[in-house]
């Protein structure tokens, strides 16, 4: 019972509600930005490799890293599997529209973030969408209700289907036994899990910052060899590509498993733009301007969805093993790399699931020690952040011997409840974002670093970070 209401209410949200605003804000952020995605693409990679002046402090790239840790996860392979399984191969098109308007919502957030982050007492900064929305629409009790969505859709919601994915994907080998294994292994990735979170916010920004780089590069590697290999087959993926994306009659028939549909909702989770989860990890970077981060913030997007969702999709479509709902998540991954590079591809998969999975899972826990610290208005104490790790922990395990459907349309409810609070918020607050990317470019053109002032673009606020 409880199933079929949260995936009623998953189907309406996203049939109607999500796809207006993801898609809408989207585009008028890219409209009101000038297309930063092109414009701006050269500096975002600049903005990259800068180095803060304190050695201690997160870097642009760290920062980078922590968000893309909780992008990069089970959603590129299981995610775009199951989207292609139920809506067909136009789905992919679909993921990339998403993921090039999105990114101007990105760069709008995680601007903003910056803008209005705080400084601790070591040191270190914070911040996020709770932040701007009480600093700037003077309204906590929105700012809290955003917390608790997020807390609840990543610790649990999503932390329960990265545990499940990454389980399914020994479903192919022997030694996997339904009522057992899942429970096996959701145990031990709880340990690991703990580990790491028990060592707090530092362990878990270094333990990302070292494996996501490695893996996502591995995962491109075998990818493109993977493509090679099929290379005929390749323009026919790309016409049936569009052909289905377009396919109206298909999309209107069927809208909530149409490849529109199915393109968006995976399109979302993978790369999370405009539901307020990156300016969370954005806000804890060292940089003279915003706007640098606002950028960077931008590339997690296209390196989430053009780069890792892509070479899953090309991978799959180009094996020759045809996509069905049976076969969606990891078991299609699995066939399709077996198909091309025999026994190789399955162990590959569930290795890349075992990382994808593990800095998802420390990603998503590193965005609650900020939320939590915003409702408790100082660092909670040591107590109760050993005792909530250890919670998500448990909830790791759960999340293993669960249905698969059901943690989907969790995930898919939670998500929308944060891109209903956040959208709106950030569009009252796009013109702060506006002067300060309008103060950067005129930087750049005169030559100069760009450092940014609050008084420069007329902010009355008392600001920790930009006076």
């Amino acid at each position: 019972m409880l199933s079929m209401v949260i995936d009623s209410i998953s189907s309406f949200m996203y049939s109607k509600l999500l796809v207006i605003m993801l898609i809408g804000t989207g585009v008028y952020f890219t409209i009101r930005t000038r297309f930063p995605q092109v414009r701006l693409f050269r500096s975002a990679c600049k903005a990259v490799m800068e180095k803060p002046d304190d050695e201690d402090a997160v870097s642009s790239f760290q920062a980078l890293m922590v968000s893309t840790a909780s992008r990069v996860g089970t959603g590129n392979i299981v995610g775009v599997s199951s989207a292609i399984c139920i809506g067909g191969f136009g789905a992919v098109f679909w993921m990339w529209v998403i993921a090039i308007i999105g990114s101007a919502s990105a760069f709008v957030e995680s601007t903003l973030a910056q803008i209005y982050k705080k400084k601790g007492e070591d040191g270190t900064c914070y911040g996020g969408p709770a932040y701007y929305i009480e600093a700037a629409l003077r309204c906590r009790p929105l700012a809290i209700a955003f917390c608790i969505a997020m807390i609840a859709t990543y610790a649990f919601g999503f932390n329960m289907l990265a545990s499940y994915n990454l389980q399914s994907t020994f479903a192919g080998f022997s030694f996997y036994h339904a009522d057992v294994t899942p429970w096996i292994i959701g145990g031990i990735l709880a340990v690991l899990t703990g580990w790491c979170l028990l060592g707090g916010g530092s362990r878990i920004v270094k333990v990302t910052s070292t494996l996501v780089p490695v893996m996502g590069v591995a995962y491109i590697v075998v990818a493109l060899i993977v493509v090679v290999i099929n290379i005929r087959y390749i323009p026919d993926v790309f016409a049936t590509i569009f052909r289905e994306a377009f396919d109206f009659q298909a999309i209107f028939g069927a809208f909530a498993g149409s490849a529109m549909m199915q393109g968006i909702r995976r399109g979302l989770y993978s790369n999370e733009a405009g539901i307020g989860s990156a300016p969370n990890a954005a806000a804890s970077a060292n940089v003279t301007h915003p706007v640098k981060q606002g950028l960077v913030q931008m590339l997690s997007v296209f390196i989430d969805t053009l780069l890792l969702c892509t070479a899953t999709a090309m991978m799959c479509m180009s094996s020759g093993v045809a996509p069905s709902e049976a076969l969606q998540g990891a078991p299609w991954v699995q066939a399709a790399l077996q198909e091309s590079l025999g026994t190789f591809g399955p162990v590959f998969i569930a290795v890349s699931m075992v990382l994808f999975a593990f800095t998802t899972l420390l990603g998503n826990c590193f965005y609650c020690d900020n939320l939590l610290t915003y409702i408790h208005k100082s660092q909670p104490g040591r107590h109760f952040m050993m005792a909530f790790r250890v919670v998500c922990a448990l909830v790791v395990f759960m999340g293993a011997g669960m249905e698969m459907s059901m943690l989907w349309n969790i995930a898919d409810v939670l998500m929308g409840v944060m891109a209903m609070i956040n959208i709106p918020v950030i569009i009252l607050l796009s013109n702060t974002a506006l002067k300060a990317l309008d103060d950067y470019e005129k930087q750049l053109k005169k030559g100069m670093n760009p450092v940014f002032k609050s008084t420069d673009i007329g902010m009355k606020e008392k600001m920790d970070c930009w006076e």
